[in-house]
């Protein structure tokens, strides 16, 4: 199972995205678990996550996140703004699951 945790700032418009790439998920049977936290949270989830995408809106804290997140071997990627904008669940998670290749 592919665990993929979406950090912004509030939560409202990443919750929305979160719903849109479980329910593509669910149609393609694929085994992963997706859910949305603050950004600030991100220290909390670092070991029970494979993926860390942010919200394009705080996309300036990818460098700084990183850096938490190297020495564990995990990720932290910035959503396309378009995509998360137009809020297209299947798109997003497509590219999420092409980082694990």
């Amino acid at each position: 199972m592919k665990k993929i945790l979406l950090l912004c700032a509030a939560g409202m418009s990443t919750s929305m995205v979160v719903k849109k790439m479980k329910e593509s998920a669910e149609k393609k049977d694929l085994d992963v678990h997706i859910e949305a936290h603050a950004v600030d949270t991100i220290s909390e989830y670092l070991s029970e996550y494979d993926l860390f995408l942010l919200g394009p809106q705080i996309r300036f804290k990818q460098g700084e996140l990183q850096k938490l997140a190297a020495p564990v071997g995990k990720r932290v990627e910035v959503i396309n703004m378009l995509d998360y904008g137009m809020m297209k669940g299947e798109k997003i998670l497509d590219d999420a699951l092409a980082l694990f290749e």
